[in-house]
């Protein structure tokens, strides 16, 4: 019996007839990386390729690596297997990889989002007979509200609290969703400041997407400074000794679990907005049945009640385990429990 084209190892994604690892969560030889979040570029590989939007980005992450950059579809040939990068729309850089060999074609997408952020490369369909899906948000319950209905919720808050005298810190992971939310920040409000990891890594994304001017947040910052400003911050500053300078202030977060009754009210935030960098349940539809393929392979987030659902609808889908997170790193387990407990009881 012939092997997979693609297998489920103990250290990633495998391709043994080129012999490389896509996303590989153990040291391998050779990698091709779809992302740069930290769960799927991961230390200690020989080689990488990625596309080349993600390259400054896994470097400034990882360090002195050897990586070479690939352009949008074009096809690279290992050990005579076609390889090539399409958008994801996940986060800038993001890329669903195409793996071709003997006329069969698979797709693994990494994690990706249909709706277009304005400042990643917008999610390709690419056809297929296999795709390896996300499924981070694969419930009906989840189902998002246009960005730019979102925005506005979150430029009103800031300019109420302004009125208040009081900062607005908003919590986003420092790739990706900080730069995301700064880019739709309304700077006639006010000034825009940022943590230190957020600042970092919004200058090496600088030379790719136009986004408002920050101010770094440092020792010698004054409260005073602060007061009706916005400030960006990584969900890890929350409850933290830096977060003292901000008083009086009020705290947002921007995340898919904000959809969760009481995962605002359990991480003591004052506002959640729901904006997410993955798809929610009908957009993962909707991708699966443009891509044409008969076979699904769901990964990461609701893979036993997202495959089961799409057998009903008459697919092949099976589910492997991988160490990807998603955005589930942004709950603990008990709020998570919880939360898929009132979601399948709201359905």
């Amino acid at each position: 019996m012939n092997k997979p084209l693609l297998q489920f190892t103990g250290k990633g994604i495998y391709c043994s007839a080129a012999k490389v690892y896509l996303d590989p969560w153990k040291p391998v030889d050779r990698a091709i990386i779809s992302h740069g979040h930290a769960d799927h570029s991961r230390y200690g590989h020989k080689k990488y390729i990625t596309h080349h939007h993600n390259v400054p980005i896994i470097k400034h992450r990882l360090g002195d690596i050897t990586v070479t950059g690939k352009e949008w579809g074009e096809t690279f040939l290992i050990n005579n297997v076609k390889f090539s990068l399409h958008p994801a729309g996940h986060i800038i850089g993001s890329s669903q990889i195409r793996v071709e060999h003997q006329g069969e074609v698979w797709v693994f997408t990494g994690d990706y989002k249909t709706e277009d952020d304005g400042i990643s490369t917008p999610y390709e369909v690419v056809k297929c007979h296999t795709f390896i899906t996300e499924c981070t948000f694969g419930l009906p319950a989840f189902k998002w509200t246009p960005q730019q209905e979102v925005f506005k919720d979150i430029n009103n808050w800031w300019a109420s609290n302004r009125d208040d005298g009081k900062t607005s810190v908003l919590f986003g992971y420092s790739l990706g969703k900080a730069q995301r939310l700064l880019k739709y920040l309304d700077t006639d409000i006010g000034k825009i400041y940022t943590h230190g990891a957020i600042e970092n890594m919004t200058e090496v994304l600088r030379p790719l997407v136009h986004f408002p001017p920050t101010t770094l947040i440092t020792k010698d910052t004054k409260k005073d400074e602060l007061s009706g400003n916005m400030v960006l911050a990584p969900p890890s500053a929350h409850g933290s000794p830096w977060i003292r300078k901000m008083v009086p202030f009020v705290t947002g977060s921007a995340s898919g679990w904000m959809a969760f009754r009481g995962a605002r009210r359990r991480r003591t935030m004052d506002r959640g907005f729901v904006l997410s960098d993955h798809c929610d349940f009908q957009q993962l539809l909707d991708s699966i049945k443009s891509t044409g393929a008969e076979k699904i392979i769901c990964t990461h987030g609701y893979t036993d009640l997202f495959a089961r659902y799409l057998r009903e609808l008459g697919y092949d889908a099976r589910t492997e385990q991988t160490q990807y997170e998603g955005e589930l790193s942004e709950l603990n387990s008990q709020e998570t429990e919880e939360g898929n407990l009132k979601l399948l009881t709201e359905r």
